[in-house]
């Protein structure tokens, strides 16, 4: 299975909130996923962010890859480096 961490959209027309999810990636953009790890609401001011942190850590650790957003997201909430493979 090749998972990928990345948004999936919910909200209604014109009013984007998204999940960040891990998700075969395979699977459409709001398809089913695995696991819900946080949430991402642009319309905010400043976009409002929440991450689950432990369970993010441990997806990384098993070397799974990111979407160009929810890296930049990830950044930004101080996560930087994948920890060690256990």
């Amino acid at each position: 299975m090749a998972a990928r961490i990345r948004l999936a959209r919910a909200g209604a027309k014109k009013r984007p909130y998204y999940r960040i999810v891990i998700s075969d990636s395979r699977n459409r953009r709001d398809g089913s996923f695995l696991e819900m790890l946080g949430t991402y609401d642009p319309r905010k001011s400043p976009p409002e962010i929440n991450l689950k942190v432990e369970r993010i850590k441990h997806w990384l650790g098993y070397g799974v890859q990111t979407s160009n957003t929810v890296a930049r997201l990830i950044k930004q909430h101080g996560l930087t480096e994948p920890p060690a493979q256990p």
